[in-house]
């Protein structure tokens, strides 16, 4: 998500609650926070939080509370973190009488009729964190007097933001509000990230007597900060990951969008002609004595990719004269297949070749990439940083997915027969593909004049005919089509 709103050459937002994520605006989008003043000023009072020992202490606390507020008559919000804890304070509100709305996930058909009634005299509405979150509550005159919209929140948040987000619902415009936490030691938050000290002093506290320290209330800051930084350093150890595959995904678009976009393909068909026989080479003639090169692996490649021989006295030449050979061979023979089809209808089919190759191999090194994520986490054991592994094998899977899109374009530009069905009722002629035989070099009969057997055609459905030959057999030491000169078991009969 972080890599998609940064493809945005501008980025502005507005929210109440940035203050406190300055930090990761900064380094992630590097973006400044600044604080606007509100329209008017502030006069809610913000309590200091209520710390309990146990949890069930709170919840009494809470319940007490409540019922002061609602015998003044005061509107009171009580914020939850989860719809269980939402629940379980209706029913302790039922036990003591006191009418009330509960919104969370469950009535969310009932939240604009129930955030309408939140500011009335005595009004007592229980929401979780995302019902609800954003609305202005609008207040009477009569709740004013009384000091206006109470927030009650049943424990502090992982984030300050949200704590925020549930104290900004009252005192907006320069209306009277107040707010209050209520906390335990049990809460998760204390549980897991307070790193509470001076346990045994807090044994004599009885659990129904409010825990007043100073040093409970920098306690609980601590944790939240150290809560939001582990989640922030969560969120960017992903980013870093995410990173390395957004660029590999910049590369490929960019090659997308240039295909799709009516670019001309020729200048990168030349390029991976070049490119694939350069490391076709490189690969099985990597020995230092020439007489252990894997010839015929060299050729078999050559054979099924560009439909390419290699020449009769290839022991004798040097790396850098196979390379020119076959460089030339390969724009020949496709030169002579641009030849025999319009302009227009090999456009769209280097196209076709292009994208479907693209989009056939990047899925594939999509599901590869998280294989290599998974298997470089497990590198940490051996006290290795995961990231650097990451980045190293997912470079090289990245290099061989553009050397595979190479191999594939050119197999599919090389031994792929174009058919061309003419309708007269129509202008455009439909193009049909399919997989050429070597013998035939991917070429019409009829332009190459030559004595091919054609394919047999598959029969209709429903009926039966035996396969004919419409044309007579190559003979072994007759010419081979492709107009190279040899014959044809020297050349393509030998496939």
């Amino acid at each position: 998500m972080q890599n998609y709103f940064r493809m945005y050459d501008k980025l502005a937002g507005m929210t109440g609650t940035a203050a406190t994520e300055a930090n990761e605006f900064e380094e992630i989008y590097g973006l400044q926070v600044i604080t606007i003043p509100t329209n008017k000023p502030v006069i809610r009072i913000d309590t200091n939080d209520q710390i309990y020992k146990s949890r069930q202490a709170k919840h009494n606390a809470i319940i007490q509370e409540i019922s002061a507020c609602f015998k003044k008559g005061q509107p009171v919000l009580v914020g939850t973190i989860s719809v269980e804890i939402s629940e379980m304070l209706s029913k302790n509100l039922k036990r003591a009488g006191i009418p009330h709305n509960v919104l969370n996930a469950k009535q969310h058909h009932r939240e604009a009729e129930v955030v309408s009634l939140a500011g009335q005299p005595s009004a007592v509405t229980i929401a979780t964190n995302m019902a609800g979150r954003g609305t202005d509550i609008k207040i009477t005159d009569e709740v004013r007097a009384v000091g206006g919209l109470k927030i009650i929140g049943t424990e502090r948040h992982e984030s300050r933001r949200i704590d925020n987000q549930l104290r900004g619902r009252a005192g907006r415009q320069g209306d009277p509000g107040e707010s209050v936490f209520f906390i335990s030691l049990e809460d998760d938050l204390m549980r897991l990230f307070g790193n509470l000290r001076g346990k045994a002093l807090l044994d004599a506290i009885p659990d129904d007597e409010v825990i007043s320290m100073p040093m409970m209330t920098k306690m609980i800051q601590r944790a939240q900060k150290r809560v939001e930084e582990r989640n922030f350093g969560i969120r960017k150890h992903l980013l870093e990951y995410d990173d390395v595959m957004n660029k590999q995904r910049e590369v490929i678009y960019d090659r997308r969008s240039y295909a799709l976009e009516g670019g001309n393909l020729q200048k990168e068909i030349d390029t991976m002609q070049e490119e694939f026989i350069s490391n076709m080479i490189k690969e099985y003639t990597a020995d230092s004595n020439p007489d252990k090169w894997l010839w015929e692996d060299l050729r078999q490649e050559m054979l099924t990719t560009l439909m390419c021989d290699i020449p009769s006295d290839h022991q004798k030449m040097s790396r850098e004269k196979l390379q020119k050979y076959f460089i030339e061979q390969a724009k020949e023979t496709y030169n002579r297949k641009l030849t025999l089809y319009p302009k227009e209808i090999m456009r769209d089919f280097e196209r076709w070749a292009y994208l479907n190759s693209i989009d056939g191999l990047w899925k594939e090194h999509l599901y590869e990439l998280d294989q290599i994520k998974e298997g470089a986490g497990l590198q940490a054991y051996g006290q290795k940083d995961p990231l650097l592994i990451y980045k190293s094998q997912a470079f090289e899977s990245f290099q061989n997915l553009l050397a595979q899109i190479n191999k594939t374009t050119l197999r599919l530009l090389y031994r792929t027969d174009i058919r061309i069905q003419e309708e007269p009722q129509r202008r455009a002629q439909p193009m049909r593909v399919t997989q050429a035989p070597t013998q035939n070099m991917g070429f019409s009969q009829s332009a190459q004049n030559a004595q091919a057997p054609s394919q047999p055609q598959a029969p209709q459905a429903g009926k039966s005919q035996p396969i004919k030959r419409t044309q007579p057999k190559i003979g072994r030491n007759d010419p081979c089509p492709c107009g190279s000169g040899k014959k044809y078991k020297n050349c393509h009969g030998q496939v």
